[in-house]
């Protein structure tokens, strides 16, 4: 994902953003000073363009400015955002105050911990959380934005949350399925997630294919709490398997995915039977 910039030279990261002791207590953000891998060379203030098409992966790239292009994802970007969120007021007195921030304002499947500081200038920090020793989420904190005094995230981005450790996304509200050799798959190809509580849909289950115009959602409803006009046809939780349903080997837990051709319904195998998950007429969200 990193462009070849020219190379800035690296200033002293502890003079910069200060120190704070691994393993702290409760709340505490644990920062590694260690050099990274291959640490982003890049500025780190880009101007950032918004998109219309915002979960295309070259429109989240422009709006993720020097986050979005720290990011060294196995695939595409799978999030990223500018300078908002937040007001005059919010800003801290350090770095890591704005690190807090961007935790506190965005509510992603995102690790809390772990983070580094991979690149420190007067007036932008960039931290990282590294996998293997690639960078997987980038965050860019800045001081005195414009109506913005003090510390607070600038940039972020990160990579699908398949590429994030099973202890970060577990603890997740969005499933991360696998396939049939247990490697993990991106979310972008299949995931699944509960429905909302404040919308009454705790017995609610969706599960969503491929992205942008080749998205699919499917839906596991047994209670009815749904209306029956946004799917395709009724929930039924004890099918037998068409003869031409596929094993496309994908796996959460006990589930096993199985879909025909004409993919209008998901056919979901437990140690139960067989369940017939139907396709929604359109995407269905709780707003």
């Amino acid at each position: 994902m990193r462009n070849g910039f020219v190379a800035v030279a690296l200033l002293t990261l502890a003079a910069a953003v200060g120190c704070r002791a691994e393993g702290g207590g409760e709340g505490d953000v644990i920062i590694d000073y260690g050099p990274a891998a291959t640490p982003y060379s890049g500025p780190l203030h880009l101007a950032t363009e918004e998109q219309s098409d915002e979960d295309a992966p070259q429109a989240l790239l422009l709006a993720s400015g020097a986050a979005g292009r720290a990011l060294e994802c196995d695939g595409e970007i799978s999030w990223g955002g500018g300078p908002d969120g937040w007001s005059e007021g919010d800003g801290g007195d350090t770095p890591e105050d704005g690190l807090r921030l961007y935790f506190d304002l965005f509510e992603r499947p995102a690790p809390h911990a772990g983070f580094r500081v991979e690149r420190a200038e007067s007036d932008r920090v960039l931290y990282s959380y590294d996998v293997d020793g690639r960078t997987k989420v980038a965050v860019v904190v800045a001081k005195d934005q414009k109506d913005r005094p003090g510390w607070g995230p600038e940039t972020n981005a990160s990579c699908d949350p398949a590429e994030l450790p099973a202890s970060v996304t577990d603890s997740g509200d969005q499933e991360i399925w696998t396939d049939r050799n247990g490697k993990r798959i991106p979310t972008t190809t299949l995931s699944g997630y509960a429905g909302a509580e404040h919308c009454d849909w705790e017995t609610v289950h969706f599960l969503g294919t491929g992205r942008g115009k080749d998205h699919r959602q499917y839906v596991r409803d047994p209670d009815g709490a749904l209306p029956s006009e946004l799917l395709t046809a009724p929930y039924d939780g004890d099918v037998s398997m068409p003869a031409d349903a596929r094993d496309t080997g994908y796996r959460y837990r006990d589930r096993q995915l199985w879909l025909t051709d004409d993919r209008r319904t998901a056919y979901v195998r437990t140690p139960d039977g067989v369940e017939a998950w139907p396709l929604a007429k359109e995407t269905v969200a709780c707003l």
